[in-house]
């Protein structure tokens, strides 16, 4: 392909052979002027000719690829791209290294020069803007001869041999992951490294310790008492090995945006610190994403890689624009948990799919299992039902909207809990800790 250079080389010959014309007059006449321009242009092809097949030829230019397979939603990786010169003369040319736009990656395009046997590392700092995978796209190479009049290009796409294949695998953000220590510390006072429990329903024997004054008698030891040949208490803690399943809605009220991310991204920030916490009080975590399929599911998973299991299977979890199938939701729950579980749903509050979709199959599965609904809310819509002083007739309308849309939550968190479930209503930037703190509560209430 040539360059902008032989047009501005034959720009100016033009203009001198012009100039030179004008000063000689008639003298030399017009067919000298022809016999310059024609010589000029042939001068020009010839040197294009010769520039083109000095550039190195792209084919011969081997890629591979190292770096970041894997990134939190929010940081920054790198990738780096190998270019090996397999020529017998430099390389001197521009490489485009192009990802999917969501992928942010910086620099866009590279000039490099490379010896005939030698290689560069081209690197590409990813800074991505949406979780799932983030695949490269293509590698544009571009040749030029030593005169940069012409180059050669050609562009290896993913799905080429020649391209090595990279997909940069972004987890979800887990902003709530500050709070977890706070949450690990009250659960380690619950579980009586602070205070002593006493026995109730939820709870297991722990360990036996010698009696002080205000100690409830009925929780005397007397076997352990007369071996030891004093008085001891036995001490409680929450059962451990409860079963927690989350459920994730991946319907189309899953897509509505809360602020900068969409309803599924705040849940799932939720599930994971609740997961989390979960795993550290021994209980067995499962999760379900379920919309008209079932689109993710983790079960029996060991606690110690609890967390790199469901970031990875939550990563390419995306809203799908269909109404989720809550009898397909409670099947595989009842399908799924034999014994009694803690069942944390993940959805919308709103009348429509909740009514008509989770309202009749609610009862079989309250039957079996504790459910508790969590739902995430705008803060905005709380503040767009507020009518201020010099409120035009369109805010009266919207406060109006809002007030209605935020009595319709009411009337299903009601219906909800007239049928044993227990709801969670939040807004986003204290969802995750809310639906953690009523988990901590049921396990203090020995209620799981």
């Amino acid at each position: 392909m040539i360059t902008w250079r032989p047009a501005a080389l034959v720009a100016a010959g033009t203009l001198l052979l012009a100039l030179a014309g004008i000063g000689a007059g008639d003298a030399l006449g017009g067919g000298w002027l022809w016999l310059g321009a024609a010589v000029l242009l042939a001068s020009v092809a010839a040197a294009c000719a010769v520039d083109y097949f000095a550039a190195v030829p792209p084919h011969a230019l081997t890629l591979t690829r190292s770096g970041h397979q894997s990134l939190w939603l929010g940081d920054t990786g790198s990738v780096e791209l190998t270019i090996r010169n397999g020529a017998d003369r430099p390389f001197v040319g521009r490489v485009r290294d192009a990802w999917v736009p969501s992928a942010g990656a910086f620099p866009a395009e590279q000039e490099v020069r490379i010896e005939p046997g030698r290689a560069v590392k081209l690197t590409t700092s990813l800074t991505p803007t949406r979780r799932g995978d983030r695949p490269a796209v293509r590698v544009t190479l571009r040749s030029h001869g030593p005169l940069r009049l012409m180059y050669r290009q050609t562009t290896r796409r993913a799905a080429d041999a020649m391209t090595p294949p990279w997909r940069l695998r972004v987890y979800p953000a887990f902003a709530s992951r500050r709070i977890l220590p706070e949450k690990v510390a009250r659960l380690r006072v619950l579980d009586g490294s602070v205070v002593t429990r006493g026995r109730g329903q939820g709870t297991e024997f722990d360990t036996l310790r010698e009696y002080v004054v205000g100690d409830d008698v009925r929780s005397i030891d007397w076997r352990g008492s007369a071996r030891r040949s004093d008085v001891v208490v036995r001490t409680w803690r929450p059962e451990r090995d409860r079963r927690l399943v989350c459920v994730l809605d991946t319907g189309r009220t899953s897509a509505t945006r809360i602020g900068d991310e969409p309803r599924l991204d705040a849940a799932m920030d939720a599930a994971l610190l609740l997961a989390s916490v979960a795993a550290r009080a021994d209980d067995r975590v499962d999760l379900l994403a379920v919309d008209t399929t079932v689109r993710v599911s983790v079960t029996n998973v060991d606690k110690s890689t609890l967390l790199w299991r469901l970031v990875t299977a939550m990563a390419p979890l995306q809203p799908a624009l269909v109404e989720t199938d809550f009898g397909l939701v409670a099947g595989e729950v009842l399908r799924r948990e034999r014994k009694r579980a803690l069942v944390v749903l993940f959805t919308a509050l709103e009348p429509g799919a909740l009514g008509d979709g989770l309202l009749p199959v609610l009862p079989q599965l309250a039957a079996k299992h504790r459910v508790v609904v969590a739902a995430v809310h705008d803060p905005e819509l709380s503040r767009m039902a507020q009518v201020r002083p010099g409120a035009t007739p369109a805010d009266v309308y919207a406060a109006a909207a809002a007030q209605r849309t935020l009595a319709e939550r009411e009337r299903v968190s009601a219906a909800l809990r007239r049928h044993g479930v227990e709801v969670v209503d939040a807004p986003a930037d204290v969802f995750a800790s809310r639906v953690t703190d009523h988990y901590l509560a049921l396990k203090t209430s020995g209620r799981l």
